[in-house]
């Protein structure tokens, strides 16, 4: 084998494995710890010929790293080396070594908690932070901890930058094992800054061209997505073509997580001799595999990462700036071999405005597959040990789709329906369509539906019916030559999805050959999505979530007035979303099949316009209306209950409030806050607006009978109506605590004003004369902040601590004030002086 850096650090490794059960190894870009570590450990003592599984995030660096460990122990792959991933697996008898993708983990640990056999579990690449391997390392650290007393089983964490110290606390304070930098230095060429509105596609295909003439050896471009990666690609095969030599020895090599293997292998494979590789990449080339030959990187900093939003329920591919660990890696792939170059396309003051490290996938991604996991395990999310824990918002909106889909009971445990959906290696989603597809007896279109979506819309661009994709699935329509890869890989995924479907159909339906099951089907996966068109022919839709959705440009589909919606996207900001994937929708079936999906409620609403009640049947599918019909004979309750809806709606601004009655609303609130603050049960009654909105049927309700109109809440007695939640004696422990007036030596009573914190007094400085120390209310618990007004009462100061004023500024103030009002009382010693409501004190 030859040498690499990380050989230095395998000492350390071996050492901290033997003392302990859980490592973290820091190792840059470059060291070999992919490839090196596993083999290194496999004859250790401790692992008494147990199997160790290595996670690696992405399917192509897994294989890779399974094959080049293999050819280094002189075998084949599936012997003692494999790999585990979707779609394909090379496991052996002899197998020590596995390397699997997170989702192959955790449906493993699922079914073997103990992970009987297995001595060791290796994350790879855990600075990705991929919702997978968080899941898969709290549901190990859970397992072992449960079942594995006897047999130890360890843990090692692994990364080119990782956060080492938390992931240290997270594992019982575990040792960090360091290994030096990459093997060769790799310097850095940078640009100008990258502007609002700069193309990206141009500055990288300049970058390209100006390595190809300035540089050696291949180059790797780094670029956000799949359609980037396309437009540089065919600006590159142009400019190319002015220079045949140089177009000759190039070859241009697309890379990324939808290629089928073959076609990545090739991308990550030596040039032939004599040529150079430009291989224009996505993320996936960001870690763990080596790119033979490449010695430039380009990196634009950008890049496409999904992200949920819970206020919708969807989730979208945000663009996003790299963080500064990502740079990093990336600058890495260009010293693997040899010296290298990164060419990055923003300046290096903008460097230092990147962010550290990326955000963990868990707090930004879809948590319905993590959820359906954790209800399986038999745990709550609080159980377990996470560096970052699933926000609780997103939790439990995974939870309701869950319910939603039939998976969860109302307690949290899984029915008999969310057991089997956990089985299948897919999206919550997607596995009750799976489910319900088979129970009907449509187990063919729900498995290539299921793969279809699966896997990147292979007719992206052309048009947005899915029935044309399960027309090239099917045969009936010949795949063009783009289309071929992405179909033979939906066609293999829905012939894996057939065979995890056991027994016969339980409710088959009469005509399973109908066009009308390939929407139901899309609205078993995506009830939220059914779409209802906004005007006959038009491209606007409206979703059963709330949310609206348009066709962008005319598209068959919108000759329907009742559309299922599997993939759409917005940019952020916009508030509309973007059709891109859709079925047809037969309305009928609300009264068959989707049935469960509709409901019936009767809604009382004020007509804006008219001022009066309206009441009306509805039945509606989530916030669809499918049918309405007015109601006649309207029941007392409900309609008081309408009255009581709408003015938590429109706020309590509705009802006639006076500014003496906000003020008796906030000297209520200020005893209340007093006591909490004494650490006492207060007996004043909650009456901010939030608790009053919440209580409105204990306290309107019984007054709102008469109502008829919008005009009629003006009438209410809404001062009677609070008053009289105040119990006795409060309401005079209301004006012996908090005064609406205080009395001052001038013998004025002056109004305090409640509306702020603490409660102010606005007096002219001449009313306070021999007032030694700052007025307090509420049996002295509060001081009053004093507004101190000149005689034509614009305010001169502003104090709570009368006594420092009276010593320190006031000598100041009276100066200003003897010049501005000579005609009025300044003494020099205020403290002895009379105080005055006039210009002087009476018989001066």
């Amino acid at each position: 084998m030859s040498l690499l850096p990380i050989n230095a650090a395998l000492p350390a490794l071996l050492k901290a494995l033997q003392e302990r059960d859980e490592v973290v190894l820091q190792a840059p870009p470059g060291a070999g710890k992919t490839t090196r570590v596993p083999l290194a450990l496999l004859d250790e003592s401790w692992l008494q010929g147990q199997t160790i599984i290595m996670l690696e995030p992405r399917r192509l660096a897994a294989r890779a790293a399974a094959e080049r460990m293999a050819s280094e122990l002189g075998e084949k792959v599936g012997e003692t080396v494999g790999y585990r991933i979707r779609l394909d697996s090379k496991v052996g008898p002899r197998t020590r070594i596995e390397v699997v993708t997170e989702g192959i983990l955790t449906r493993r640990l699922q079914s073997d908690p103990a992970l009987e056999g297995v001595g060791l579990v290796i994350f790879d690449e855990f600075h990705l932070r991929n919702l997978d391997a968080d899941l898969a390392l709290a549901l190990t650290l859970n397992g072992r901890e449960l079942f594995r007393d006897d047999a130890p089983l360890k843990v090692l964490l692994m990364s080119a930058t990782l956060e080492g110290e938390r992931l240290s606390r997270l594992l019982d304070y575990a040792p960090i094992v360091s290994s030096e930098g990459r093997m060769y230095p790799v310097s850095t060429i940078w640009s100008r800054p990258q502007q609002p509105g700069d193309y990206l596609e141009p500055r990288a295909i300049s970058a390209c061209l100006d390595a190809l003439d300035e540089q050696t050896g291949s180059l790797l471009v780094f670029l956000p997505g799949q359609a980037e990666i396309r437009r540089v690609q065919a600006g590159l095969e142009d400019a190319l073509r002015a220079s045949p030599s140089l177009q000759q020895n190039t070859l241009l090599c697309p890379l990324h997580g939808e290629l089928d293997l073959n076609e990545q292998r090739a991308a990550i494979d030596p040039a032939p001799p004599g040529k150079r590789k430009v291989v224009l990449a996505t993320n996936i080339a960001e870690t763990s595999i080596t790119i033979d030959g490449v010695r430039v990187v380009i990196d634009t900093g950008l890049e496409r990462v999904p992200r949920f939003d819970p206020r919708s329920g969807m989730t979208r591919l945000d663009t996003q700036r790299i963080s500064k660990a990502s740079a990093t890696q990336r600058a890495g792939r260009a010293g693997r071999v040899e010296p290298g170059v990164c060419y990055r396309l923003w300046s290096e003051a903008q460097h230092e405005q990147m962010a550290g490290f990326s955000a963990p996938e868990i707090q930004q991604a879809d948590l319905t597959g993590l959820a359906l996991q954790l209800a399986k395990w038999g745990a709550e999310s609080g159980d377990l040990r996470w560096l970052d824990a699933p926000p609780s918002a997103a939790f439990s909106q995974a939870n309701d789709l869950l319910r939603r889909l039939g998976a969860l009971q109302q307690d949290g445990q899984l029915t008999k329906h969310g057991q089997a959906m956990a089985e299948l290696p897919s999206h919550p989603r997607i596995a009750h369509l799976l489910l319900r597809g088979h129970e009907l007896g449509l187990t063919e279109t729900a498995c290539n539906i299921a793969a279809l979506l699966g896997e990147r819309d292979i007719q992206r661009g052309s048009g947005a019916d899915l029935h044309s994709r399960l027309a090239i699935l099917s045969g009936e329509q010949r795949a063009q030559r783009s289309e071929q890869a992405g179909a033979q890989r939906a066609k293999q995924l829905a012939k894996q999805y057939r065979s995890y479907m056991r027994g016969s159909a339980s409710q088959p339906v009469a005509d399973p050959d109908h066009p009308q099951w390939v929407g139901c089907l899309l609205a078993l996966a995506y009830p939220d999505r059914v779409a209802q068109q906004r005007r006959a022919g038009g491209a606007e839709y409206r979703l059963a979530n709330g949310r609206a959705a348009m066709f962008t440009e005319a598209d068959a589909l919108m000759k329907h007035p009742w559309l299922v919606i599997a993939d759409l996207g917005s940019r952020q900001g916009q508030r509309e979303e973007r059709i891109y994937l859709a079925a047809d929708l037969d309305e009928a079936l609300f009264d068959t099949v989707l049935k469960e999906q509709v409901t019936q409620v009767d809604e009382l609403d004020w007509d804006e316009r008219e001022g009066v009640l309206c009441a009306e049947r509805q039945v509606k599918v989530g916030e669809l209306i499918l049918a309405r019909a007015p109601l006649a004979n309207l029941d007392d309750d409900a309609r008081v209950q309408a009255l009581l809806n709408y003015v938590r709606r429109k706020g309590l601004e509705l009802l006639p409030w006076t500014p003496e009655l906000r003020q008796w609303q906030a000297r209520v609130e200020l005893l209340r806050i007093l006591d909490e603050e004494a650490g006492s049960p207060s007996e004043w009654p909650d009456l901010r607006t939030e608790a009053l909105l919440v209580s409105l049927e204990v306290w309107l309700g019984p007054y709102v009978g008469k109502v008829t109109r919008l005009s009629h809440f003006g009438q209410l007695d809404l001062s009677s109506m609070l008053r009289n939640l105040l119990p006795w004696p409060l309401p005079q422990q209301l004006d012996a605590q908090a005064p609406q007036t205080i009395p001052v030596p001038s013998g004025s009573n002056i109004r305090i004003d409640y509306s702020e914190r603490p409660p102010v007094l606005a007096v002219r400085l001449q009313e306070l004369f021999g007032q030694a120390d700052t007025p307090r209310i509420a049996n002295g618990r509060q001081v009053l902040k004093l507004h101190l007004l000149s005689p034509a009462r614009r305010p001169v100061q502003v104090t709570q601590d009368l006594a420092n004023f009276w010593k320190s500024t006031y000598g100041d103030v009276k100066k200003d004030l003897k010049g501005r009002y000579p005609k009025h009382f300044w003494p020099d010693d205020p403290l002895i002086a009379q105080a005055t409501a006039r210009a002087k004190p009476r018989g001066t």
